[in-house]
C-alpha cells in the first residue's frame, strides 16, 4: 500500500520547520506501510562541497576512523557527522565517485544512501515515529523534501529496501505501486552502467529517470516517457536539487492529493496528511491528473504541468 508524502517550500521563513512538517506528515501515512520508513532532505548548499550519507548496522564499529580512512584515500577533505546508524561524509564534489569505490575497499559494510551537493537521506526499518526520532528529522531544515512509510511487497523489508531511491546526484524517488518489468529493465540498465544495488523496483524506477537525464531528457521529459516505457501501476513523487516532481500512471489506482498555498506545494497519499499545514484551510487542493507530470522548480516558475499526449 505504502504512503509518500512531499513538501516544497516557496517561503524561505518555513525552512527551519521544514524537518518537523515532513515528519508529521510521514507519522500520520503510518498505517499505509508500517515495516519501515525514510525521508530526504534537500539542505543548504555549500559552495563545492557535496555530500555521501552512508548507513552502517554496526555504526559503533564501522564510522569509527571512517572519515580518517577515507582521507587517506582520496587525498582530500573528509569530514564525518554520525547520526544513529547513519553518517554524513562531507567533501569537495569532485571527488565523491572515488569515495564511493574507496568505501566498498574500506569496509564494505557501509552502504551509500545519498549522495549530493543538498541532499541527505535517512531512512531505516520500523514506524515512521521511531525512524524520524532516531535521525531527529524534526530539526533539519532545508527547501524541499520527500518522504515514505512502506508495505513491502517487491522485496525484503530491510534498511536497503526502504525509501527513498537515490541513484543520481541530488536525485531521489519514492512510489506507491508495483512496477511488473522491473527486472528486464534492471538488466538493461546495468548493461548501460547505470548503478543499481538492490531488487526493488522502486530502485528500478529511480535508476530510470537517472538514466533518462543523463542522456539529454529534462526531469519533465524523462517523466513523461515513463508512462510509457514502465508497465505496472505507480504513483512517483521524484525529489531533485532544484524542486520535485510528481507523476501517476494513466491508470492512477493510487491515491493522491495535492495543495498549493502561497508558501508550499505538497504531496500527500492521503488529504489527512496535509490537515496541520499552515494555510491548508485556504489552500488550492486537487487530485493530481492521471498521466500528467506536474514539477515546481525554484529555479523556474513555480509551478508546470504537461498533458501526456
Amino acid at each position: 500500500m505504502c504512503g509518500i508524502v512531499g513538501l516544497f517550500l516557496k517561503d524561505a521563513s518555513l525552512e527551519p520547520q521544514l524537518g518537523d512538517m515532513l515528519t508529521n506528515m510521514l507519522i500520520t501515512m503510518t498505517d499505509r506501510g508500517p515495516d519501515s520508513a525514510g525521508i530526504a532532505i534537500y539542505g543548504e548548499e555549500t559552495n563545492g562541497k557535496a555530500k555521501l550519507t552512508v548507513q552502517s548496522d554496526s555504526p559503533e564499529d564501522d564510522f569509527k576512523g571512517l572519515d580518517s580512512a577515507l582521507r587517506k584515500q582520496i587525498k582530500g577533505n573528509v569530514s564525518m557527522q554520525v547520526q544513529d546508524t547513519h553518517a554524513v561524509l562531507e567533501m569537495q564534489a569532485d571527488q565523491i565517485p572515488v569515495a564511493r569505490a574507496a568505501l566498498l575497499e574500506i569496509n564494505p559494510r557501509v552502504r551509500v544512501m545519498s549522495h549530493g551537493e543538498t541532499l541527505q537521506i535517512y531512512k531505516e526499518v520500523g514506524l515512521p515515529k521511531n525512524v524520524a526520532e532516531r535521525f531527529d528529522i524534526r530539526k533539519m531544515s532545508g527547501t524541499h523534501g520527500i518522504g515514505h512509510t512502506r508495505m513491502a511487497t517487491e522485496s525484503a523489508v530491510t534498511t536497503m529496501g526502504a525509501h527513498p531511491f537515490n541513484t543520481g546526484v541530488d536525485q531521489c524517488l519514492v512510489h506507491n505501486g508495483s512496477l511488473s518489468n522491473h527486472n528486464s529493465l534492471r538488466r538493461k540498465l546495468r548493461r548501460l552502467g547505470v548503478h543499481i544495488e538492490t531488487e526493488n523496483d522502486t530502485e528500478v524506477g529511480a535508476a530510470y529517470l537517472t538514466w533518462k537525464m543523463q542522456t539529454g531528457s529534462t526531469l519533465g521529459e524523462a517523466l513523461q516517457s515513463s508512462l510509457d516505457d514502465l508497465d505496472g501501476f505507480f504513483t512517483f513523487v521524484v525529489g531533485t536539487k532544484d524542486g520535485f516532481g510528481v507523476v501517476r500512471d494513466p491508470i492512477a489506482c493510487k491515491p493522491a492529493v495535492m495543495a498549493e498555498t502561497d508558501q508550499y506545494v505538497a504531496f500527500g497519499s492521503e488529504y489527512r496528511a496535509l490537515v496541520d499545514l499552515p494555510g491548508i484551510e485556504t489552500a488550492r487542493v486537487w487530485e493530481p491528473e492521471p498521466a500528467t507530470v506536474y514539477f515546481w522548480s525554484h529555479n523556474a516558475a513555480p509551478t508546470s504541468t504537461e498533458k501526456a499526449a
